[in-house]
């Protein structure tokens, strides 16, 4: 745990900061996955379980995640959006974080612990139980922190070419009123060297959000690019972290979320019919 005390130690809280993130990151059994080849099959009555999802930006991550967030009745835990809602504040992060999202650059462990510790919180008072990670853990060493502290049972790593993701994140729009995402982008790419062609439609807003639709100011080509090179360096220690341990689930998407959602169940051992309404949420 000397690794987890020393990033809470500059905060004047980090004592009740860690016993919240073992407190909610704790279960009383962890599913053994090291000689399987997908998880068991989940009940989703139970709802407790304990998963990351891993990807390059744009690849979806929080798409998927919420929809089984939805299903499986545990909490969505996106870091991207702890971090932009300490953008929107006032806090004293505010101008730091912006600085560093504005070139391109991924936030330190320390920060996003702090977030993390600071959201797990919250989730602990309401007596939320299991979670899905979207985001985090970034680096192998904010992965070892999170083994210090609770069993991760699987790591799911949904994956795109990069020239898709590229489109994905360049189409990406936000409702500014009430603050949905969309995309605008319509993508055909052609399968190259034995790979299956990729097409995933747009997903465009109602009539009372056209009209309101924004672009993320690091939506841009330069600032997606570096990006995905900089999540490209640091990403290979840390599915290699996690494949070690018999838990990383690879998931090669097919394309949109019609053609993906059902085979990604299929990968997961669930079943669409145990909540019809998250599917098509």
């Amino acid at each position: 745990m000397a690794a987890v005390t020393r990033l809470f130690r500059s905060s004047s809280s980090s004592s009740s900061a860690l016993f919240y993130i073992r407190r909610s990151l704790s279960t009383s059994a962890a599913t053994e996955l090291k000689s399987q080849t997908c998880p068991p099959r989940i009940d989703p009555k139970g709802r407790n379980v304990q998963w990351v999802f891993l990807g390059c930006p744009g690849v979806g991550k929080g798409t998927y995640a919420s929809r089984l967030s939805a299903l499986l009745g545990v909490p969505h835990i996106a870091t991207g959006d702890l971090v932009r809602e300490e953008l929107s504040s006032s806090g004293p992060l505010s101008k730091q974080l912006a600085d560093i999202v504005n070139q391109g650059k991924l936030v330190s462990d320390e920060i996003i612990i702090n977030l993390l510790s600071k959201r797990l919180e919250v989730g602990e008072a309401k007596g939320e139980s299991g979670f899905i990670l979207d985001g985090f853990p970034r680096t192998v060493r904010q992965a070892e922190i999170l083994d210090e502290v609770t069993d991760i049972e699987l790591v799911v790593n949904l994956k795109l070419p990069e020239n898709v993701l590229l489109e994905k994140c360049l189409g990406r729009r936000i409702c500014g009123q009430c603050g949905k995402n969309f995309n605008v982008a319509s993508i055909n790419v052609k399968g190259e060297n034995g790979n299956p062609d990729i097409s995933m439609a747009p997903l465009l807003p109602p009539s009372q959000c056209a009209s309101k639709l924004i672009t993320r100011s690091d939506d841009t080509e330069t600032i997606v690019r570096e990006r995905l090179r900089i999540y490209n360096e640091k990403s290979q220690p840390v599915e290699d972290f996690y494949r070690g341990q018999g838990k990383l689930l690879e998931f090669d998407l097919p394309g949109g979320i019609p053609e993906s959602w059902p085979k990604l169940l299929e990968a997961l051992n669930l079943d669409e019919s145990d909540d019809k309404q998250a599917a098509t949420a």
